[in-house]
């Protein structure tokens, strides 16, 4: 990923920019394809490497992820889609 800065006279994108810092935005271009405008003022990343279980952060991060949320079936995700 490579980082673009925005001159202040490109007054459009620094706009798009400002309403990106309340909520995220999906701009669609004129050909139907799509992008994500997100802020990443509290983004955090985690280094990848040929053994993930040796990064304690991102262990904790599943681990949390995990244990914290309501798990649906597969069954019933089919029942509600109607498939």
């Amino acid at each position: 990923m490579r980082t673009i800065p925005v001159p202040a006279r490109a007054r459009i994108l620094n706009e798009l920019l400002k309403k990106a810092r309340h909520k995220s935005l999906i701009l669609e271009a004129t050909d139907g394809r799509r992008f994500v405008l997100a802020s990443l003022e509290d983004w955090e990343g985690f280094e990848v490497g040929e053994d993930i279980t040796q990064n304690p952060r991102l262990m904790k991060h599943l681990g949390e992820r995990k244990s914290g949320g309501k798990t649906i079936s597969l069954d019933e995700v089919k029942a509600e889609l109607g498939l």
